[in-house]
């Protein structure tokens, strides 16, 4: 009686071992998990964590249709949990570090937009300065520049708004670096100008001790 129960018992368990069900829900929470660390910007400010956390979901997917891919009766499924679980585990940290760098970046664009601002400033100042002379048209680009400057604080401010810390950083700095360029160019010009006033006025005051 006990050999007759145990040949109806093992294909059974065999079934029931090998015949598991694909963790499907588990993969939703998990790729749930992966999309809110994206959207609270992991991507974005902790980019190589959040590289390897793609990784260990996809490694999950891998497994998952290498099992699917088998007779139903050799279907494993335990690491394919093991991996989805620690996806899942993970994002909560990844979330809280991408909230700390966040911050960081949000103070750095502030000092960025703040120096910017006072450079475009300090650029306009001079370029209200600038010797207008014979060359009319390189004055009216300058000028221009200048304007163009004030439009870019814009596009820094913008992306204040909208949180994007990275890219008003980066935009912050470019229009520095520009007001900086522009200002170095309008001093060269107006030391030309002071140079030749200079030497007129040496060369005036030479001729009328001549004339003396």
């Amino acid at each position: 009686m006990k050999r007759i129960m145990t040949m109806f018992l093992a294909p059974a368990l065999f079934l029931a071992v090998g015949c598991s069900q694909a963790p499907n829900d588990k993969l939703g929470e998990a790729e749930k998990a992966v999309m809110d660390a994206k959207l609270a910007g992991a991507q974005a400010y902790v980019s190589e964590d959040y590289a390897k956390l793609e990784g260990m979901l996809n490694n999950a997917k891998t497994e998952m249709a290498d099992q699917n891919a088998k007779f139903g009766l050799f279907r494993d499924y335990g690491k394919t949990e093991q991996l989805l679980a620690s996806v899942t585990a993970e994002v909560p940290k990844l979330i809280e570090e991408t909230a700390k760098k966040k911050e960081e970046a949000k103070d750095a664009a502030l000092k960025a937009h703040e120096a910017a601002k006072e450079a475009v400033k300090k650029a306009q100042a001079l370029v209200a300065r600038a010797p207008v002379g014979k060359d009319r048209a390189a004055v009216e680009a300058i000028k221009n520049d200048a304007k163009a400057l004030t439009a870019s604080l814009n596009d820094v401010q913008m992306a204040m708004d909208t949180e994007d810390y990275l890219t008003a950083q980066a935009k912050a700095k470019a229009v520095q670096d520009k007001s900086l360029a522009l200002s170095s160019e309008v001093r060269g010009a107006l030391a030309k100008v002071g140079g030749v006033k200079a030497a007129k006025t040496t060369k005036n005051a030479k001729n009328t001790k001549k004339k003396k």
